[in-house]
C-alpha cells in the first residue's frame, strides 16, 4: 500500500500506536518538528472519524435534512409534492464523502509528510520497547492513541440479536422499517431523527426521563419535540431488560418491536492487546488510561491522546490531544491540556454548548443572559425561531459558558469558545461588529444585555449622569469664553 514503509533498526523518536484523529495529528506534528516518527495502525488510518463517526454521520444527517426542508418547504410557499427517499443513493452520497476526505488521512498523505507508516499491530512489551508487526523497536517516547469502541450493555439474548452500532450501521443496505434507538444521547438523538426523517419508524429508549442528559434541559427539551415533530417515539424512563428476535422487552412492562436494533449507550477507552501492563502503563477506576494534565502516563516516556483517556469522546478533542501530546513528547515540554471543550449535538435544532452551564451559574451565583430566537431577525426570516442563546457570565462580566440552540448553532460556538478562553467580556463582544443579519446576532443582543444591565446599575448610572453633567458644564462655559 503506498506510503507504506519498513521499519529500520534504530530508535524511534516518536511511536504513535493508532492511526485515529489523535494519532494522526500526533504524528504529523512530531513529523513536523523533526522527530523520526512511525505510525502504527491495525485496520486503516483515518480512524472512527472518517470511517463510522463525524463524516458518516454528518453525510447521512445531511440527507436526512433534505428530505424534512423539502417536506415542510409549503410554509415558505414552496410547492414539492411528495418527497421520496433513495435510501442506495442515500448510501452512495455517504460513501462518496468518506471517499473524497480518505485521502487526507491516508499512508500516502503521512508518508509525504515524513511519517513511517506501518499497517499492522503494535504491543508494548517494557517501558521503551515495542514489537511492531512482530519486530522488535526501541523508542525514545510513545503515543497510545487507539481510541474507543461501541458499548453493549449486557441485556438479556442481546447476543443473540444481530445488533448496530455507531460502527456497523453504516453497512445497512435497506432502510429499516421499524428502529429501535437503545440510547437518548447525542449519537441515539442524531441517528434517530436522521432515520426518521429518512422514513424509517424509530423509537428512542433511554432510562433517564428526559434525552441528550447531560445538556441544558430547555435544549433537551426542544431536541425532544422536534424528535417527535420528525415522527420519533420517545419511550423515555425505561430501560431494556431482555431482547428477543424483533422485540426489545422494558423494565415498565412494556415492549417495543423492532426491524433492526441500534446500540448508542456510550463508548469504552480500547486498552486490550496493548502491552500496557508490560510498559508500566496504568488505567484509571474508568478503564481508561490514566494520564496527567500534561497528558502523560505512569510511564514517563509513554503519553496518550484521544478516547483512550476517557471522554467526552470528542474529535476535536482527540486532535488537540495529539498536538499537545507529540509536542510534549518530543521537545520536552510541560502543555496542558485546554480544559474549555465544545460540543454539538448535531440535532435539528443543533445544540451547542461550552464551558459553565446556565443551571451550574446559578448554583454559582453567576449571571446567565438567555435571547429567544423568536427575537433575531435571521430566525424569523427562515422560520426557525424554535432555539436561544444563553450566556454564562461571572461577576467581572467575563465570558465563562454558553449554550445556542438553533441552525448552526456549532458555528456560533467558535467565537464563544474564544472569548472564554481568552477571557473576554461581555462589553468585548457586544464592542465586535457582526454581519447583519445572522444567528450570531442572538450572541451580540445577550452580551448586549449585560452591558445594558451592568450601565443601569445604581453606582455606574449616577457616574455616567455626573459625567454628563460635567461634560454638559464645560461645553456651556466654552461657549461663553466665546
Amino acid at each position: 500500500m503506498a506510503g507504506v514503509t519498513r521499519l529500520r533498526t534504530d530508535p524511534v523518536d516518536l511511536l504513535v500506536i493508532g492511526g485515529g484523529t489523535a494519532g494522526l495529528v500526533a504524528a504529523h506534528t512530531a513529523a513536523a518538528l523533526g522527530a523520526r516518527t512511525v505510525l502504527v495502525e491495525r485496520d486503516r488510518t483515518g480512524g472512527d472519524c472518517l470511517w463510522t463517526g463525524c463524516v458518516p454521520s454528518k453525510a447521512v444527517l445531511a440527507a436526512a435534512t433534505a428530505a424534512a426542508d423539502a417536506r415542510g418547504a409549503g410554509a415558505l410557499g414552496i410547492g414539492t409534492g411528495e418527497v421520496t427517499v433513495d435510501f442506495a443513493r442515500v448510501r452512495a452520497h455517504v460513501q462518496r464523502a468518506i471517499a473524497t476526505i480518505q485521502p487526507q488521512d491516508s499512508p500516502a498523505s503521512l508518508a509525504e509528510a515524513g511519517v513511517e507508516v506501518v499497517l499492522g499491530a503494535a504491543v508494548l512489551t517494557g517501558p521503551d520497547t515495542a514489537l511492531v508487526d512482530g519486530r522488535p523497536v526501541r523508542f525514545r517516547a510513545a503515543l497510545l492513541a487507539t481510541g474507543a469502541a461501541p458499548l453493549v450493555p449486557p441485556i438479556d439474548g442481546i447476543d443473540a440479536v444481530e445488533v448496530l452500532t455507531s460502527e456497523t450501521v453504516w453497512d445497512l443496505a435497506e432502510l429499516p422499517g421499524r428502529l429501535v434507538v437503545l440510547g437518548g444521547g447525542p449519537i441515539g438523538c442524531e441517528l434517530g431523527q436522521a432515520y426518521a426523517r429518512l422514513g424509517s419508524e424509530v423509537t428512542v429508549v433511554d432510562g433517564a426521563d428526559r434525552v441528550l442528559g447531560p445538556e441544558d434541559a430547555d435544549a433537551a427539551a426542544l431536541v425532544a419535540a422536534a424528535l417527535r415533530r420528525d415522527g420519533v417515539r420517545l419511550r423515555l424512563g425505561a430501560e431494556g431488560t431482555r431482547v428477543e428476535p424483533g422485540l426489545l422487552h422494558l423494565d415498565d412492562g412494556g415492549s417495543v418491536a423492532f426491524d433492526r436494533l441500534l446500540v448508542a449507550v456510550g463508548r469504552r477507552p480500547r486498552t486490550d492487546d496493548v502491552g500496557l501492563e508490560l510498559a508500566g502503563v496504568e488505567l484509571d477506576e474508568r478503564g481508561a488510561v490514566a494520564v496527567d494534565g500534561t497528558l502523560r502516563t505512569s510511564n514517563p516516556r509513554v503519553w496518550a491522546a484521544g478516547d483512550v483517556t476517557g471522554g467526552p469522546f470528542f474529535t476535536h478533542r482527540s486532535g488537540m490531544h495529539g498536538s499537545i501530546a507529540a509536542s510534549n513528547a518530543v521537545l520536552g515540554l510541560r502543555r496542558a491540556v485546554d480544559p474549555v471543550v465544545p460540543r454539538v449535538t448535531y440535532t435539528s435544532p443543533e445544540v451547542a454548548s461550552v464551558g459553565i452551564s446556565p443551571a451550574d451559574a446559578r448554583e454559582r451565583g453567576l449571571t446567565v443572559r438567555r435571547v429567544e430566537h423568536g427575537t433575531v431577525d435571521r430566525a424569523v426570516a427562515e422560520g426557525a425561531t424554535d432555539g436561544f442563546t444563553s450566556l454564562v457570565v461571572d461577576r467581572r462580566h467575563r465570558l465563562v459558558g454558553g449554550v445556542v440552540v438553533g441552525p448552526r448553532a456549532g458555528e456560533t460556538l467558535g467565537e464563544l469558545t474564544l472569548a472564554i478562553r481568552k477571557g473576554l467580556t461581555t462589553a468585548d463582544l457586544a464592542g465586535t461588529s457582526h454581519a447583519y443579519p445572522t444567528y450570531n446576532d442572538a450572541l451580540v443582543d445577550a452580551a448586549l444585555d449585560d452591558v445594558r444591565a451592568r450601565l443601569a446599575g445604581p453606582l455606574v448610572r449616577g457616574a455616567l449622569r455626573a459625567a454628563v453633567w460635567v461634560r454638559g458644564r464645560l461645553r456651556d462655559a466654552q461657549r461663553s469664553e466665546r
